[in-house]
């Protein structure tokens, strides 16, 4: 059972950066098996629906029309693949099926479509979660009627970061679609990118925006940066290496993301690729436990089945099992 939720301010999430390293980690991990079963994981996978071509201007992002990085647009897939990469994300042991799609928002007449592929995706027996950009209150209640378990919206970095990454939308605007999803009785997944330039007062800022949420996301996923020439973020950091996240202190935002977000799934999400198995171990030592698994991420790299498969038999992990609800018969 969960203890009861503790409000963190922001210089108690601090304190807890400073705390000497093998202590932080030995408070994550104690947090984690209170809450958690010990040595389980869940597997996710991740399949773009629908790449490239999005209006917003994330500094980041590959998938953004206003950055040359070389990446071609598709159109949003057919139904069919996607329930054949659902089956095959099932038979190698994922129990969570996630759908992203790079637009703004969708269209109302994408909406058909996507809400065929949560109930077929459900009736496999497998979690859904869903990426598309920013709802309406509408959009939320259709995606809720399907049976979607989860909605991803991440806030990618702090309020006062936020403005220097991404101008075409606010932060408000990311809270706003939130609340929506919430409001339609959907969890919610919500993260960010470490690695941007950012400092650790950044860090703290951003998990304080996710543990004050009056419901704190039940998963959070951490990315670390993969920089892709042609992305804005690419060309600054190019030059400043130092900008970039080392793996201390990555470890130690997944400990201090596990201890102020007990109940939720904290999640290794893009640039696990480049990690070592040393510093994956001390990331779920300090509370992660929950991985993308396969060898793609929308347009990024990723570990790969079977480099995963190694590093949980030396670990001693097994795959978390998850059951999803069935989903509504008809409407």
């Amino acid at each position: 059972m969960h203890a009861p939720l503790k409000r963190w301010s922001k210089a108690e999430i601090a304190a807890l950066f400073d705390l000497p390293f093998l202590d932080l980690v030995a408070r994550a991990h104690e947090v984690h098996r209170a809450n958690f079963p010990t040595n389980a994981v869940q597997l996710s996978t991740l399949l773009s629906i629908k790449t490239g071509g999005c209006a917003e201007d994330c500094g980041y992002c590959s998938q953004s029309a206003h950055h040359e990085t070389g990446l071609k647009a598709s159109k949003l897939m057919d139904a069919d693949t996607v329930l054949a990469a659902a089956r095959e994300a099932k038979a190698g042991g994922s129990g969570r099926f996630c759908m992203g799609a790079a637009w703004r928002s969708p269209k109302e007449r994408d909406m058909p479509a996507l809400t065929a592929m949560v109930r077929e995706v459900k009736a496999l027996g497998l979690e859904t979660c869903m990426t598309l950009g920013m709802l309406s209150d509408d959009q939320a209640g259709q995606l809720a009627d399907a049976g979607l378990d989860y909605y991803n919206h991440n806030i990618d970095t702090s309020p006062e970061k936020y403005g220097e990454l991404i101008t075409t939308r606010t932060f408000e605007d990311r809270l706003d679609t939130l609340d929506r999803v919430r409001n339609a009785g959907i969890s919610v997944c919500c993260g960010g990118i470490l690695g941007m330039g950012e400092s650790r007062e950044d860090r703290v800022s951003f998990l304080h925006a996710l543990a004050a949420m009056p419901t704190p996301p039940e998963s959070v996923p951490l990315n670390a940066l993969v920089p892709i020439a042609g992305t804005p973020l690419a060309e600054i950091l190019k030059d400043v290496p130092t900008a970039r996240i080392d793996d201390v202190e990555f470890v130690r935002t997944v400990a201090v993301a596990r201890i102020t977000m007990p109940a939720s799934m904290v999640r290794l999400s893009a640039g696990r690729e480049s990690m070592g198995d040393t510093t994956q171990a001390l990331c779920f030592m300090a509370g992660a436990n929950s991985i993308f698994t396969g060898d793609r991420l929308l347009t990024t790299g990723n570990a790969g089945e079977d480099r995963d498969a190694a590093l949980f038999a030396k670990l001693g992990l097994t795959p978390m099992r998850v059951q999803a609800e069935a989903a509504p018969s008809c409407c």
